[in-house]
């Protein structure tokens, strides 16, 4: 097994490569266009410079608590997931911001070679998490068979993922809702004007929010489900305990023939004709890398363990991904609920805002019943190992996901670059038209990331079952109680504080973007430039100030409610976090992604169009969805994810 980990692991690290080396070789523009793409990586860079500081004084803790309190390989494992995360995040993100200027540059003369960079960076992101995580596991097999180990190899992996999503979320926000409430609103001006101040923090956060916090997260969930299959297996004997890793190795090969099938046809027609294009590529490569995974995974579950049920709860958790993706594009493109949300925009912020959060509301439904019955169904096959493969399957094509969902920001920050270099009206709409599929894909993607950590998390409840040795709990018996209490407390207080640092970062904003158009002289005039980084040092300050309260409790509630209370009370914690953590993140990222979208549909000549009394409503919606799509709604990721890692790791101290 350790050597087909690895040799998956490197196959995609190589992919990973050929994809990088294929976006370098696109021309980045005019030197305005890579004096904007460099101020943006710039400040990408030292948002993660300074994140990975604090990380790294947080690792050294964790290290030596594990060490004392586990064991030295346990803590060298945490440290060995904790730096394979971090990298891969580092090295997409890198990419990423170097192919914001060449899409824009190849959207110049080639639609088709546009999409092509982009979807190429994004898959560098994607390939470079699936690679080092099954590198890592290779690693770390080799090290111990000690299944303590495996765990918190995934649980170094939850700390990179606690930092980069909450932090990065914060940052994204804090300048997005300074830019568009004084840009757009009061000076009325584009989204990406060079004049804006908070412009380039904007594009940055695009990066470190959507980029290396998406790769985290999903970095996470990811070695979290093949972590807790592997240990749900050992009562089953030792081809279980091989199966996940080797669902995952085919997995990596199929996502790579998958993206070989994306090769757009130039298109030179109407916005719609792009958008569609844009959206049918990278849907047909997904669908191909899904149908060989099924293909595949059906051959080695036969050949290897010799019965179907395995494979069918595999396919009933690839099904249950892709009708979550489905059902959040729904809720989230341009059709009737977002259309609903412009049309209320015609009477005020207010009615906006409460459509919203109705919309928001009716799209729990789908994922939540899709995961109940993937649950039932699953576990009917294959016990609570079955559920744990069904996870596997969410997650096994994530090379292939991946690509798409990075593809957003990427394509976010070429237009943006577009419009601040001053290229022709032609470039911008093909960048737009790329754009406006990007915020779909951005959406499904966290749609995505928020299914698959309901099964990550569910496999990681079986696993803290498995590994306390206790077959069920009692609702009745009032320690349960208190811990599904508390527990569906805990995303309230984590989300509350993660939007609440996005409103004080957006306050500190808006007072500096205000100052400057104030005090510097000849911004509106485009005479004068901006003080650009003093924008991203603010919105940089700000979240690593405010990510490290919400961290403290997702890891400390856990240790006292099993001090306190005892094991059954922090099972009846870990579920009542999961059911309450998991509705609250698809409603917050729906409504967000609703909000987003309705607005670009009134900017798309709708309803008035751009600065008509419903545009301004729009972006007032916009705004207050900010905090929920990008910050608090996908941060509970980790939060359901991490706390059943802390049960886990920690539950032989409460026995």
């Amino acid at each position: 097994m350790i050597n087909i980990a690895v040799l998956a692991g490197l196959i995609g690290l190589g992919y990973a490569a050929y994809l990088s080396s294929y976006v370098m070789r696109q021309g980045e523009g005019t030197p305005q266009m890579v004096e904007i793409s460099a101020a943006i990586r710039d400040g990408a860079q030292a948002f993660l410079q300074r994140e990975f500081r604090s990380l790294a004084i947080f690792a050294g803790a964790m290290f030596l608590v594990l060490w004392i309190m586990v064991s030295f390989s346990a803590g060298l494992a945490y440290i060995f997931g904790t730096g394979m995360s971090a990298l891969a995040a580092y090295l997409g993100m890198s990419v990423a911001t170097r192919a914001n200027a060449r899409t824009a540059h190849a959207a110049v003369s080639s639609f088709a070679v546009a999409l092509k960079t982009s979807y190429s960076s994004g898959g560098v992101m994607g390939f470079y998490v699936v690679g080092l995580g099954l590198l890592g596991y290779g690693l770390v097999w080799g090290m111990t068979d000690n299944p303590k180990v495996w765990l918190t190899y995934a649980f170094g992996a939850s700390s990179v993922a606690l930092f980069l999503r909450v932090g990065g979320g914060i940052f994204t926000k804090s300048a997005d809702v300074g830019a568009d409430l004084v840009g757009k609103v009061e000076a009325g001006i584009p989204e990406d004007d060079p004049r804006n101040p908070a412009t380039i923090a904007d594009n940055v956060g695009d990066n470190v929010g959507d980029i290396a916090g998406m790769g985290s997260d999903l970095f996470e969930s990811y070695v979290s489900a093949i972590a807790a299959a592997m240990v749900l297996g050992l009562p089953l004997g030792p081809e279980y305990v091989k199966l996940p890793v080797y669902l995952a190795a085919v997995g990596v090969l199929c996502s790579i023939i998958g993206t070989l099938f994306v090769q757009p046809p130039e298109v030179s027609g109407s916005f719609e004709a792009q958008a569609e294009e844009a959206h049918r590529s990278m849907n047909k490569g997904l669908y191909i890398s899904n149908a060989l995974a099924v293909v595949f995974a059906l051959l080695i579950v036969w050949l290897y363990i010799g019965e179907l049920n395995i494979f069918l709860a595999l396919v009933i958790g690839l099904g249950a991904g892709t009708g979550i993706g489905l059902a959040t594009e729904y809720f989230t493109a341009d059709r009737g609920p977002v259309k609903g949300i412009a049309k209320a925009a015609e009477s005020g912020p207010a009615t906006t805002i409460i459509e919203g959060l109705a919309v928001g509301m009716m799209s729990t439904i789908p994922p939540v019943v899709l995961v109940a019955v993937a649950t039932l169904w699953a576990h009917s096959l294959g016990g609570l190992y079955g559920v744990a493969i069904a996870a596997m399957g969410m997650l096994v094509t994530l090379g292939s996901v991946l690509a798409i969902d990075c593809y957003g920001p990427i394509v976010d920050n070429a237009a943006g670059i577009a419009e601040m270099a001053g290229l022709g009206k032609d470039v911008r709409e093909r960048c737009e038209a790329l754009d406006a599929v990007g915020n779909t894909t951005a959406a499904v993607g966290k749609g995505f990331a928020i299914g698959s950590a309901a099964l990550a998390s569910l496999a990681w409840i079986a696993t803290f079952f498995s590994v306390a040795k206790i077959e069920s709990v009692s609702l009745t018996e009032v320690h349960v109680m208190a811990g599904l209490f508390i527990g569906s407390l805990l995303p309230f207080v984590f989300s509350a504080l993660a939007m609440r640092a996005v409103g004080k970062g957006g306050f500190d904003m808006v007072t500096e973007v205000r100052r400057q158009f104030r005090e510097i002289p000849g911004i509106m005039e485009g005479t004068g430039k901006p003080d650009y980084v003093a924008c991203v040092d603010i919105a940089t300050s700000q979240a690593l100030r405010s990510m490290l309260l919400p961290g403290m409790i997702v890891i400390t509630v856990p240790i006292l409610m099993g001090w306190m209370l005892g094991v059954a009370s922090l099972a009846g914690l870990l579920m009542g976090s999961l059911m309450s953590g998991f509705v609250l993140a698809v409603f917050m990222a729906n409504a967000g992604g609703a909000w987003d979208n309705a607005k670009k549909y009134i900017e798309a000549g709708h309803h008035g169009g751009k600065g008509s009394e419903a545009h301004k409503a729009a972006v007032i919606g916009d705004t207050v969805g900010d905090p929920f799509k990008d910050t608090a709604g996908p941060s509970l990721n980790i939060l359901i994810k991490l706390v059943g890692k802390v049960a886990v790791i920690f539950v032989p101290l409460f026995l």
